[in-house]
């Protein structure tokens, strides 16, 4: 029996511990998408406890204790943080499948050379142990940072922040990792949601730019992107809830935008039209910036409506959304590949089942500028567990090149999440490992390691320009 995530924890077979310990171990990491703080960052931001550094934010977690019945007090509550990881700690060992239970695991034995179990019993050792390791020099969110290997940082910003973090980090001399901000502009497209109205005001204050119909928005989008470009920026972000695309005519969005803008209300397929226009203007953009686009959809959010009035946004009630999209991504993509305006594209569905769709739609808009230009992004959300991971690393070989695919990113918040890209890597060398010693590639350690290697880093750092 194998002892419980030592050394060659997932890794089967001879020529996966080969590639894992010899190529993807020593990669570093391009984190090219996530949720951290920039400013957190800045002021190498420590941590007082576990609590503060693990469950803060984190929305998988809580989730985790919400299905074994805690209270909410105890989760996003008044409780202390103590209480708050005993809690969490009593429900891990019941996280048997779940990778949250991998992940806290991981996070323990590289940041806190912890090689035990955390449950409710060891929970005051855990607690005692972390304490007094985040009191050392190399616990801040700097040291975590180094210590990771990480190279590139893309973080998640609206089009209205001024980015006073990035440029800070920017001039610090004594800080080496690049931190560049991402383009996220859903609220600008989001003019059915609540709050639109007032955001186009701000962005409209930031921008100098009076918004009053679609062009004066694009302009001030535009703008913007400008501005985030001299920051650095090279990758988009969208979060849409489902795939959007209308064939409707965009000579009524001014009208649309007009009553929305005094408070009026829009129809679903109003609200399309005017997003699918948005969203061809901004990759057209990105297109002629050089910036890589980034569509995740499929997401169900806030179906708990007495929770999210209670406790708003992203804190842990989303879910799988009901909806494909694929004819509509399908159009999306021909509507731009059509115009020259189809930019480098990495698609995420939350919908794990959209596996095979994903891998064969992209090889029908590949092209001759760079290799891999339309990508099928790693297992996301929902789906970046073990078995989520190996499917999408089977269903995009099987489909399209993995030798092409860019790789794993955290999507986190936590400056102790990088061990996701172990995980990735250990289940990629899995992957490969079972391939080659079962026949299905030769044994050439060579040209193997060279293909680790780039998915681990080297296809990351081509296809963001670093």
């Amino acid at each position: 029996m194998k002892a419980f995530m030592d050394n060659d924890f997932l890794l089967s077979t001879e020529t996966a511990r080969v590639l894992y310990h010899e190529y993807a171990a020593k990669c570093p990491i391009i984190d090219y998408h996530c949720h951290v703080s920039p400013k957190e960052i800045y002021e190498d931001k420590r941590f007082e406890n576990l609590t503060d550094a693990w469950l803060s934010g984190d929305h998988y977690k809580w989730r985790i204790m919400r299905s074994n019945g805690v209270d909410e007090y105890y989760i996003t509550g008044a409780a202390s943080d103590r209480e708050k990881f005993q809690k969490f700690a009593e429900v891990l060992p019941k996280a048997i499948g779940n990778p949250m239970y991998h992940w806290c695991h991981l996070e323990l034995k590289k940041y806190f050379g912890y090689n035990g179990i955390l449950n409710g019993r060891t929970a005051e050792e855990v607690w005692q142990l972390t304490c007094e390791k985040l009191k050392e020099d190399n616990m801040s969110v700097r040291g975590l940072i180094r210590q990771s290997a990480v190279e590139f940082i893309g973080t998640t910003d609206d089009p209205t922040d001024n980015l006073e973090w990035h440029s800070r980090l920017a001039t610090d001399d004594t800080f080496k990792v690049v931190v560049a901000p991402s383009f996220r502009p859903d609220k600008a497209l989001n003019i059915d949601k609540f709050g639109w109205q007032e955001y186009i005001g701000k962005l409209s204050s930031v921008s100098g730019v009076k918004i009053y119909d679609m062009a004066s928005l694009k302009k001030a989008l535009s703008k913007r992107m400008e501005y985030f470009a001299s920051m650095g920026c090279r990758v988009s972000d969208h979060g849409l809830d489902h795939m959007i695309f209308s064939e409707a005519s965009g000579k009524d969005n001014d009208t649309v935008m007009h009553r929305a803008l005094n408070g009026g209300t829009v129809s679903t397929a109003e609200a399309e039209a005017f997003k699918t226009e948005l969203l061809m203007f901004c990759a057209g953009e990105y297109k002629r910036m050089g910036w890589v686009m980034q569509l995740h959809y499929n997401c169900l959010r806030n179906p708990n409506t007495a929770m999210f009035m209670k406790l708003g946004p992203d804190t842990g009630f989303d879910c799988i959304g009901p909806q494909n999209g694929s004819e509509k991504l399908a159009k999306l993509l021909d509507k731009l590949y059509t115009a020259d305006a189809l930019p480098k594209t990495i698609l995420y569905s939350l919908d794990g089942t959209d596996n095979a769709f994903l891998d064969s739609i992209i090889g029908s808009f590949q092209g001759t500028e760079i290799a891999g230009k339309l990508q099928h992004g790693s297992a996301w959300w929902f789906n970046d567990h073990l078995q989520g991971m190996r499917e999408q690393l089977i269903s995009l070989a099987n489909l399209s090149l993995l030798g092409n695919f860019v790789g794993m990113l955290t999507d986190s918040r936590s400056f102790l999440s990088y061990t996701r890209h172990e995980y990735f890597r250990r289940i990629l060398c899995c992957l490969i490992g079972e391939w080659v010693e079962n026949g299905e590639y030769p044994v050439d350690m060579e040209q193997l390691g060279e293909l680790v290697t780039d998915i681990c880093h080297d296809n990351a750092a081509r296809y963001f320009d670093l």
